[in-house]
């Protein structure tokens, strides 16, 4: 898609285009609790109220219903991203009820070429996944690509530690070349840091979404009205420059969800992707 072909929305987000060959792109990530706040109601206007505020170019979602009677028989991802004017998404529904079933959503509006939904569920504890897409921009007859993981972890230690370990052990990882833009984002589940430390830093990543540069304490997300510990994390490596991070600073977003939306700006630079060896 050229840049003749963008709607609006996307023309707006261009803005932030930086000079020379870098394009400054917008990650936002966010468990939208299938768009129930905490007041308990299914508003889904709040989450998109919060999400066009910010404006992101790409909006990675935790915690999105598809046809399940507590969110209205709707299918959220749908929603949102028709409300929302994004023209490209994926959906990897990883846990099924007796009537409908949730998982994760990827908005873009950069065209998604590769998409897959890496099943990271331990024995018989509850489906978990990691929805992987790669995303094709071309700009200023430049062309750039960025893979984008957009995860859902564990509630214990252990089933993290096995989920990681199984996310970077896919072939979707270790293909990769280290200077390739990459991205992993979502709610974590990891207040205590371990994932970093383990995991995220050997394997060449860093934390957007530090307190500080440095510091092994993530931006606190978790509760939403209150929160003091920070489960919802972007982690970024190769040819991709952390400009800014932060939470949502919104009132709504204090109701909308249990979880804050983080977001993050990067300076994306076009390259020549080569394949990795394997690891």
């Amino acid at each position: 898609m050229t840049r003749a072909q963008w709607p609006s929305s996307l023309l707006q987000a261009a803005d932030r285009v930086t000079l020379g060959l870098g394009m400054r792109i917008r990650i936002l990530s966010y468990n939208i609790h299938k768009a129930i706040g905490i007041d308990g109601r299914f508003v889904p206007e709040r989450i998109v109220e919060i999400i066009r505020h910010h404006n992101p170019d790409i909006a990675l979602l935790q915690e999105v219903d598809r046809h399940v009677p507590r969110s209205g028989m709707t299918d959220l991802a749908s929603r949102l991203a028709g409300e929302l004017s994004y023209a490209y998404r994926a959906v990897g529904m990883n846990v099924h009820m007796k009537r409908g079933k949730y998982g994760n959503a990827t908005l873009s509006r950069f065209p998604i070429g590769r998409q897959r939904n890496i099943d990271l569920t331990v024995g018989g504890t509850k489906r978990r996944g990691a929805q992987h897409t790669r995303l094709h921009i071309e700009y200023r007859g430049h062309r750039y690509e960025i893979d984008v993981f957009n995860v859902h972890l564990g509630l214990t230690a252990r089933l993290r530690r096995e989920q990681m370990e199984r996310l970077l052990a896919t072939a979707d990882i270790r293909h990769l070349a280290s200077h390739a833009p990459c991205v992993i984002a979502g709610d974590t589940n990891d207040w205590q840091g371990e994932l970093k430390r383990k995991f995220f830093v050997p394997a060449g990543f860093s934390c957007a979404t530090n307190r500080r540069a440095g510091s092994r304490w993530a931006i606190k997300t978790f509760p939403s009205v209150a929160p003091n510990i920070g489960l919802d994390k972007i982690f970024y490596r190769g040819a991709i420059e952390l400009v800014h991070a932060q939470r949502s600073r919104l009132k709504l977003a204090r109701l909308a969800s249990d979880h804050l939306p983080v977001l993050a700006d990067f300076d994306l630079h076009p390259i020549h992707r080569e394949a990795a060896k394997p690891r």
